[in-house]
């Protein structure tokens, strides 16, 4: 066995590299890669030559390592001859299998992803028994495209950079975007990938009912992203995320079960009722909501799902300010005041 002390960190970089089905690496590419995992770790690079001995020995004892030569547009490339195997390999707890196959429950329950069909066969493979889901989440079986859930997520978790073509709402033609995937976020029972084109940084966000089609290009360099994502979207309700507008602080009035139910389930994360001094100063301002009921504020970032979130509570909800909002509102019913007014009986 090598004696440098760095070898187990690298047998460990180039067994992930050479079980990856998403990319193609020569040795130059596993000298690189290893070397960018060793830099981050504090630990020193290594020539080509040492990758090289290294694979060498993964193909001997104890690791015996099927390994396969093959060509890719001219280039030398190798990798696993089995997509399962790993030096790492080893016999599970009770503890184990019972945690995974929860993980694989939960994930199961979005019926008819056919990509994600591996599921059931890693859960033979683990001869874990069936047992009755304990976690549902809302899912609509119905969505519009929905097994791109598996095909986008799988690119997403192998950093591979894909073509989308898409249409819009308004526009029904087919556009193209070499786009750099990150993040699987779901709203209001939709679910949205969110990334970056090719040609810039900005975040882009794509319902999946309106992608015609995910075409994986391994040969693209995968650009990471920089931002945490997470923390992006705090801002916000939902998806719609403009990063040029600051955030605003908005008041409203709510009563009745309205204000039960936003208390309990707070359309922020920024939600704060108001306390009694602020709460009387609007109701001597707003007579309108000198009845029972809480003020409420938010600090977040105006966009079409809080607009859509607040309509959604009718005339148990007025929002106070700011203005901008208020008067969106009003707009949209004067508007639906007008379309009920012509079918009215």
């Amino acid at each position: 066995m090598p004696k440098n002390k760095n070898a187990l960190t690298r047998y460990k970089y180039l067994d992930e590299m050479l079980s990856d089905r998403h990319h193609f690496y020569s040795i130059r590419d596993l000298t690189e890669k290893c070397n960018r995992l060793l830099t981050t770790a504090g630990l020193p690079e290594v020539t080509r030559r040492c990758i090289e001995k290294d694979i060498n020995y993964l193909e001997y004892d104890p690791f015996f390592a099927d390994i396969e030569r093959f060509n890719v547009n001219g280039k030398h490339c190798l990798r696993y001859a089995s997509p399962s195997f790993s030096i790492f390999k080893k016999e599970l707890s009770v503890e184990e299998r019972n945690l995974i196959y929860e993980l694989l429950s939960t994930i199961g329950q979005f019926d008819g992803l056919a990509h994600f069909e591996w599921l059931e066969r890693f859960r033979q493979g683990l001869s874990i028994e069936q047992r009755p889901k304990i976690i549902s989440f809302d899912y609509n079986p119905y969505l519009q495209n929905s097994a791109l859930l598996g095909v986008l997520f799988d690119n997403i978790s192998c950093q591979v950079v894909v073509r989308l073509e898409y249409h819009t709402f308004s526009d029904q033609e087919r556009r193209t975007v070499v786009f750099h995937p990150y993040l699987l976020k779901q709203y209001n029972n939709r679910w949205y990938v969110i990334g970056a084109a090719d040609d810039g940084d900005k975040l882009l966000s794509f319902a999946l009912d309106r992608i015609d089609d995910v075409v994986p290009l391994p040969d693209a360099k995968y650009r990471v992203c920089g931002k945490d994502l997470s923390s992006r979207f705090e801002d916000v309700v939902g998806i719609t995320l403009y990063e040029d507008r600051p955030i605003e602080r908005i008041v409203f009035w709510c009563r009745g079960l309205s204000s039960s139910y936003i208390t309990t389930k707070p359309i922020h994360g920024s939600q704060r009722i108001l306390n009694k001094q602020e709460s009387d100063k609007l109701r001597s301002q707003y007579p309108c909501c000198a009845e029972d009921g809480i003020f409420v504020s938010l600090d977040c970032i105006p966009n079409y799902e809080l607009i859509r979130e607040l309509c959604s509570f009718g005339k148990d909800l007025v929002v106070l300010s700011p203005l901008a909002i208020r008067e969106e509102i009003w707009l949209r019913i004067s508007g639906m005041l007008e379309r009920y007014s012509e079918v009215r009986i």
